[in-house]
């Protein structure tokens, strides 16, 4: 199960069961309030899904006081690292290009080097914005707003899926040959929430399938 961008809106999203919970950031609205983190971990922990794993993204603000993350107590918080879950390798990164906003990276200097701390072989990438050129572009523009450095990265890693979000309005699903890309961003143009999205493979790589 893979989430994004629901804006303090979590409490009105149903769930269908699955393994993962993954979120990948913007559970709140220029959050910079204590109180925010622990709502949100609250419904967490009310979740029936065995395994949850969080990014946050460039509106989780308050997440960068590093005192602070301990406030989520519910999911593996992935700030820059990388855990392994049932038997998948996965690692998780809220930085985007957007200047002023939490996380952010603006200079492409930086940005390349901090994904070049991606390795090769992981399962599941889970970044709070998108590679270039995918699953990027917000409806009735022909702007590209994901990350060059970052679609670098992930064409050496070639990850078996690549959960994002950020854009909101251009989540869908993209298949090539070595990654499934998700842009699973479900906060709609008037403020409704989309459905979310379930992907399915077991821990054998190269043997995913999606519903």
């Amino acid at each position: 199960m893979v989430i994004a961008d629901t804006h303090k809106l979590h409490r009105e999203l149903e769930l269908p069961p699955s393994d993962i919970l993954i979120h990948a950031g913007d559970f709140t609205f220029w959050g910079r309030q204590r109180s925010e983190l622990r709502d949100f971990d609250d419904w967490l922990g009310g979740l029936p899904h065995p395994f949850k794993v969080v990014v946050p993204g460039n509106h989780e603000f308050v997440l960068e006081d590093r005192r602070l993350r301990d406030e989520i107590t519910n999911a593996e918080l992935l700030i820059n690292h990388g855990i392994e879950i049932m038997g998948m390798k996965i690692w998780g990164s809220p930085v985007t290009s957007l200047y002023g906003g939490a996380f952010g990276k603006s200079n492409p200097q930086d940005r390349k080097r901090h994904w070049g701390q991606i390795t090769d072989g992981i399962d599941i990438l889970i970044t709070h914005g998108p590679p270039f050129g995918i699953l990027d572009t917000a409806p009735g523009t022909a702007l590209h707003q994901g990350d060059a450095e970052l679609l670098e990265a992930v064409n050496r890693a070639r990850p078996r899926l690549h959960v994002f979000g950020h854009i909101h309005g251009a989540n869908g699903t993209l298949r090539t040959k070595d990654t499934t890309f998700v842009n699973a961003s479900l906060y709609g143009e008037f403020g409704e929430l989309k459905s979310p999205t379930v992907v399915e493979f077991d821990a054998v790589r190269n043997r995913e399938t999606k519903k």
